[in-house]
This record gives structure tokens, sequence and C-alpha cells, in this order.
């Protein structure tokens, strides 16, 4: 099994399709999914619908963001749409049509059902932060879905490693400081939308346009060259050691 986190989408859903295509997650993988689907980018809705259709094809672990609360808000809870809409709501409106009215049923249940957070053995996923000597069932609203990394946060008190996303990072690159990996890479802003295999460290990267970042080309090219290599060398051994071992002439 691979587990994957995913940062935020915000909206960017030919990020989202180059990413899974180049993953090609199986009934055995998992993805986690660190919140903030809709917003400021151009198609929330094909995010969601997106998300929607890889829970028929693998695990998928969806937490919830400051995105969704709003919406939520707006959507559900009867609140003023003003900050919503200024914080990138009126491109997941356009996306739906114009109009919160044409929101499907099974979208909204899908925001309805994300999880605060996800905890293994060993690590946490959450969307925005934590408090380092607090358990997650505890975490507040603020710590875990709006406030941003400030500084260099102290490691979790159960030593786990925390992924997160929510706090934008320059020019598209993962802020990991050992205990806490961001994943927010800035996709809507000119960044990408990163995935990273927790486990194995393979990261994988996508621009708003759905093209996979160049460096994850020439490190793949390196991979495919080192492999190469390699075969080429077990084989000539191979061939060395059968010319090595084969009789000679006048032992016929």
């Amino acid at each position: 099994m691979r587990r994957f986190v995913i940062g935020d989408i915000h909206g960017c859903a030919k990020a989202l399709r180059a990413l899974i295509e180049s993953i090609d997650p199986g009934e055995d993988d998992e993805l986690v999914f660190l919140g903030d689907y809709i917003d400021r980018g151009p198609d929330s809705r094909n995010v969601v619908d997106q998300v929607l259709e890889l829970q028929k094809r693998c695990r998928v672990v969806a937490l919830r963001g400051n995105h969704e609360i709003m919406l939520l808000g707006v959507l559900c809870g009867g609140c003023d749409s003003a900050v919503w809409l200024a914080s990138g709501g009126h491109t997941t409106v356009a996306s739906y049509g114009g109009t919160l009215s044409r929101v499907p049923t099974n979208h909204i249940h899908f925001f309805q059902q994300l999880r605060p957070f996800y905890e293994t053995n060993d690590r946490i996923f959450v969307h925005a932060g934590y408090r380092h000597d607090q358990i997650m069932a505890k975490l507040d609203d603020a710590a875990a879905y709006w406030n941003h990394l400030t500084g260099t946060p102290p490691p979790h008190h159960s030593g786990k490693r925390v992924y997160v996303g929510h706090t934008p990072q320059p020019h598209g690159n993962v802020l990991d400081l050992g205990h806490l990996v961001c994943l927010d890479t800035y996709c809507f802003g000119g960044g990408y939308l990163t995935a990273l295999d927790v486990d194995s460290g393979d990261m994988f990267q996508a621009d708003r346009h759905g093209h996979m970042r160049r460096y994850q080309q020439i490190i793949w090219a390196g991979w495919a060259k080192r492999v190469w290599e390699k075969v080429r060398l077990r084989m000539k051994r191979r061939t060395d050691e059968e010319v090595l071992t084969a009789p000679a002439a006048n032992d016929l």
C-alpha cells in the first residue's frame, strides 16, 4: 500500500487530474487530502467530482479546510457570503453555473462529511496546524483550520510527524522541517499542486494547467538512466561469468 498526501487544490482541476494520472492509484493505495478543494482556482466543481470518483478507485481520506467551512456557512448556515466571496468563493459559484442552488446533493454531503484530521501510528494529517501539547481530538478550530505557520512550531508531543497545508509556500517548494511538512505549494497562484508519498518520499507536482513540474521529468530521466546502467552492468557480469565457466575447446 502506498499513502500519498495531497496539498491545497483550490479549484485547480487540471493539476489534480495530472497528479492522479501520474500516481495511478490502485485499490490498496490511500490518498489523504488536506482540505481546501474549492475557491480561487477555475473549476472547484470538477475537483469535487474527481475526489468522489477516486473514492470508487482507492482509499480516500478527505479532510476539511477553512474554505469548505466558509462555503457550508453560506450554503447551509445562513451566513453572509461577503467574506467567503472575497476569499475566492466567486470562482466556486461560477463553477456551479453561477448559483449555489446548483450544488449537487452529493457535493453537499461530501463537504459535510469531511474529517477534521487523520492520525496513524506515526503521522498526523490536518489542514492548518496543531498545538504541540494537545491531543488532536481536543484541537481548537483556530489551530486546525485558520492559523498560518509562523516561525518553527515545536514538534507534536506524540512524536508523530505532522503534514499540513493552508500556509502557501513560495516558489511551489514543500516546507520540510522534519517534524512538520507543509504541502500548500500555491497551485492557483502560479505554484504547483503537490502529492507526496509519505513512506518513499516520492513527490509529484503539477501546475494549474496540468503540466508536470520539469524537475520531476529530470528526476525520472535520471532514475531510468541509473536503472538501465545497473541492468547493463548485471548483464555484462553475467556474460563474463558464462565465458569464464564455459569449457575450453581442448576439454571437449
